[in-house]
């Protein structure tokens, strides 16, 4: 077999099942495992996958520059903010962190919505300047450009001393044994010190997210008490998270 017919057969496994391993994939194709292994290493250097212990992991499709996915703006997006948005109560301190469809979710918000918004992503902050009664808070720190959010030591000190009632989560990667995870080491930080100071996390997650993995982990699955997807994703991506205990908003 040649060697892209291989890795095609890879992406097919790895769609299916939600991972491959490098002995069963020797195996199955009939090739020692020193070459499954340098089929696994070189499609995960293209950023087809993220290779694990002993195999490999679907990698989020998510792991692209700001600008690219607020262009690449689907119409799941904006079904998952509103959905978001209808969350959010009069009087809530809530954190939103960085992410496209967080974005999304402020310009959906009502504009009478009493609530104090934290965020460390000034296009959050942009998107509620004519929301007369959103208190805006805006953590400050080094503005990491690929994902426009602020990040550094500076952004997690500040968010150490800030309590919420509800931590929006875009969410790079969302994995029932990973948990999450995303490709920026500081931005994970930035993530975690949010998770950890809110009284309930919720992560907004389009289906092609779900399954897959990233460089750093932010927190594990259990730290999820709801995911907020579009109405068409499969019930089988769902269901292995409702087993979980994690309610799902679809």
């Amino acid at each position: 077999m040649l060697a892209i017919e291989r890795r095609k057969l890879i992406l097919d496994l790895l769609k299916s099942e939600g991972r491959v391993m490098a002995a069963e994939l020797s195996q199955k194709l009939g090739t020692c495992e020193d070459t499954i292994r340098r089929d696994l290493r070189e499609m995960a250097a293209d950023g087809l996958l993220q290779r694990v212990h002993g195999g490999a992991l679907p990698r989020s499709p998510a792991e692209t520059s700001f600008s690219y996915r607020q262009q690449q703006a689907s119409p799941g997006k904006k079904e998952i903010a509103q959905k978001a948005a209808r969350l959010v109560q009069p009087g809530m301190v809530v954190f939103l962190s960085g992410g496209t469809t967080n974005v999304e979710l402020a310009s959906v918000l009502p504009r009478d919505l009493p609530v104090t918004i934290i965020t460390h992503n000034p296009a959050v902050a942009v998107a509620l300047a004519d929301h007369d009664l959103a208190e805006v808070v805006l953590i400050g720190g080094r503005l990491f450009k690929r994902t426009m959010v602020t990040v550094g030591s500076d952004t997690v000190d500040a968010l150490r001393g800030m309590r919420a009632d509800l931590c929006m989560l875009g969410v790079c990667s969302l994995h029932p044994e990973s948990g999450i995870s995303m490709p920026d080491l500081e931005e994970s930080y930035v993530q975690q010190i949010m998770i950890n100071n809110a009284a309930e996390t919720i992560a907004l997650v389009s289906q092609e997210k779900l399954g897959t993995v990233s460089h750093f982990t932010v927190a594990g699955i259990q730290e999820v008490n709801m995911i907020v997807t579009e109405q068409q994703t499969p019930q089988a991506l769902l269901e292995q998270y409702r087993t979980l205990g994690i309610e799902i908003l679809q």
